[in-house]
């Protein structure tokens, strides 16, 4: 698979999609806008502002023009909290946000970031599109007022730093490690041995320029578009956690949608979301190759050092996450685990 889906591999999937899709009768009504954000740049190369304009050629496209989507990337309209609050009155009406602003905003939302919990890119997403993601997303929905339409890639975390090389656990120890806002990511880094300091995203890159923590952990998508590795010369493929995105939008806006709109409107996620992870995924393959040209050193752990890393992280965030959570919520995961495997 290659890095970048182009923009014509866009169009023509979307105008695939929407061949299919029969007329909504409703192209003469007044035209309703959905305000749609996202944090990475706005280039068609970030996996995340490619899903979105496959999302709104395809909503544009099969509403007639009936929803028109404006997007706005990079963090135009404020950071996650911000956009969040705001979706809650349908000032803004869709976002894909990572998993720190998520869980912050309802914290069982958080147990996919229980680290070391997948194989595969494919696990992953069998987890996603299944019957434990739905019903955590209804809860989800009924505290918020924000419905979760889909997940998709954040990449797979690794962790990065200025210092040395992380060939073993034991050499992660000391390090200030730099951590989105959220307490499993720090309970993560703390069960490495590492020292957590939570930064926003915004601000992460001079942080790391000035000293403010020695490190930090994430997939490659976010390691390139903030040029992380000016900074970072180590990354050791630790693998801990396969992050993710979560696309929502705002219920009272979602309510409002006629039929064939709410269709519209899951039908262009369904291709913005596995556009998404196709490009994440194809990063994350090639993590080693990529970072290499930009002077990173990129260290793999052999069997024996990958599992230290998992078991001084695993049990101890497995027993945080049932006090947190509830056994009920990580056991759900963990039985959807076993069901994909099954």
């Amino acid at each position: 698979m290659k890095k970048i889906i182009n923009l014509s591999l866009i169009s023509a999937l979307s105008l695939g999609l929407v061949a299919g899709c029969a007329s909504t009768g409703e192209s003469n009504l007044e035209t309703i806008k959905l305000i749609y954000t996202h944090y990475q740049p706005g280039t068609p190369d970030q996996p995340k502002h490619a899903a979105a304009l496959a999302f709104k050629s395809y909503v544009e496209s099969a509403t007639n023009g009936r929803i028109e989507v404006e997007i706005y990337p990079n963090s135009e309209l404020g950071d996650a909290t911000v956009v969040l609050e705001a979706m809650k009155s349908n000032t803004i009406q869709m976002t894909v946000v990572h998993d720190g602003p998520v869980s912050a905003l309802y914290p069982a939302m958080g147990v996919f970031n229980l680290p070391f919990l997948y194989e595969s890119h494919a696990e992953a997403w069998a987890v996603y599109d299944g019957p434990f993601v739905k019903s955590l997303g209804d809860q989800f929905r009924s505290q918020t007022g924000l419905r979760v339409l889909a997940m998709a890639d954040n990449g797979v975390r690794h962790l990065t730093n200025s210092k040395r090389p992380i060939t073993q656990l034991s050499e992660a120890s000391g390090l200030v490690i730099r951590v989105q806002p959220s307490p499993v990511y720090e309970a993560i880094v703390k069960g490495m041995g590492a020292n957590p300091v939570a930064v926003a995203w915004a601000e992460l890159p001079a942080a790391l320029q000035q000293g403010v923590a020695d490190g930090q952990e994430n997939g490659i998508t976010n390691i390139l578009a903030a040029k992380l590795y000016e900074t970072q010369k180590y990354l050791t493929l630790t693998g801990h956690v396969y992050s993710y995105h979560a696309y929502l939008i705002s219920e009272n806006f979602y309510g409002s949608l006629s039929a064939s709109e709410k269709a519209a409107v899951l039908q262009g996620t369904e291709l913005a979301k596995w556009i998404h992870r196709g490009m994440t995924s194809s990063a994350d393959s090639m993590i080693s190759s990529t970072l290499g040209q930009y002077g990173v050193q990129v260290t793999t752990l052999s069997q024996q050092r990958f599992s230290e890393f998992r078991d001084a992280v695993q049990p101890g965030v497995i027993t945080w996450m049932n006090g947190q959570y509830g056994a009920a919520v990580v056991d759900g995961v963990l039985a959807d685990i076993k069901r994909v495997r099954g």
